[in-house]
């Protein structure tokens, strides 16, 4: 298959070998570290993987110096977290979509399946959201240092198919301690995006992504905001037919708002001068 693989890691001794071993099937795997204390390097050398290293800056900027340099083998990359696990339908997938419309397209965006305590969180996770990680280097841009966005100027196709993802599987308490940092990096992001001009005509756009966009935008001029997520993802997304697990997670998506909104109040009476 004419695709190379690279993983961006930082300590991910836990789901490194799951998230390798599906995706033994190709033959360039680069890990893109940065700088692991644990042992993800040992694992990815182990499994024959390349390793290249480089300090975080931030999310953005760990894929945009994957993408341009790494010299892979083959004209696609597909870029995978370590947790997040290709499945034999979605390789398949690939491998037929190259073959037959691969030479007009410069990305592919594709869904993932949301996992918590070992179930599928589909309506509480706000599923689908689309992800443009299959791409051809140097015809793609990313933008956005966190949830970052991949642009291309040329044509995109869509994959029917999954990728798996298990954002718990280090734990309740790592998700907490990542998503803290998340919200900082979110708040900056949004106290320089909502400041901007609102794109309504982004709200009906047919590129999921741009509606995306437009859609944050609104939302954070809410007030009530965190609320109004969970009653979304609850209710209107139909999360408490996923049981107990759809309670947890609208409920732990509820809290993370909650730490965005307090961390934007917090940036905005700090450009004031104002004591926090």
């Amino acid at each position: 298959m004419s695709v190379s693989v690279i993983i961006l890691t930082l300590n991910e001794e836990v789901n490194l070998p799951a998230c390798l071993e599906s995706v033994k099937w190709c033959d360039d795997i680069v890990v893109f570290d940065s700088l692991s204390s644990d042992r993800t390097v040992a694992i990815a050398e182990a499994a024959g993987a390349r390793v290249v290293q480089r300090a975080f800056d931030n999310y953005a900027g760990q894929r945009r110096a994957a993408l341009s340099e790494v010299k892979f083998r083959h004209p696609w990359v597909l870029m995978v977290d370590a947790d997040e696990r290709s499945t034999e339908a979605f390789i398949k997938e690939i491998d037929h979509r190259l073959a037959v419309d691969g030479e007009k397209h410069s990305l592919y965006r594709f869904r993932r399946k949301d996992f918590l305590l070992g179930r599928w969180i589909r309506r509480s996770s706000g599923y689908p959201t689309w992800f443009g990680r299959l791409v051809r280097p140097g015809e793609v841009r990313v933008e956005r240092d966190i949830n970052e966005e991949y642009i291309t100027d040329g044509s995109i196709g869509f994959l029917d198919n999954h990728i798996v993802h298990y954002p718990f599987n280090k734990g309740i308490a790592y998700w907490f301690e990542r998503h803290n940092r998340y919200s900082t990096m979110e708040a900056e992001a949004l106290v320089r995006e909502v400041a901007g001009k609102m794109d309504w005509r982004g709200l009906v756009s047919g590129d999921p992504t741009v509606r995306r966009k437009a859609l944050k935008q609104l939302a954070y001029r809410v007030p009530g905001r965190p609320l109004l997520v969970f009653a979304y993802l609850l209710v209107f997304r139909l999360g408490f037919m996923d049981g107990v697990h759809g309670l947890i997670y609208c409920t732990l998506r509820m809290i993370y708002e909650f730490m965005i909104d307090l961390k934007v109040k917090e940036l905005r009476r700090r450009e004031k001068g104002l004591p926090v």
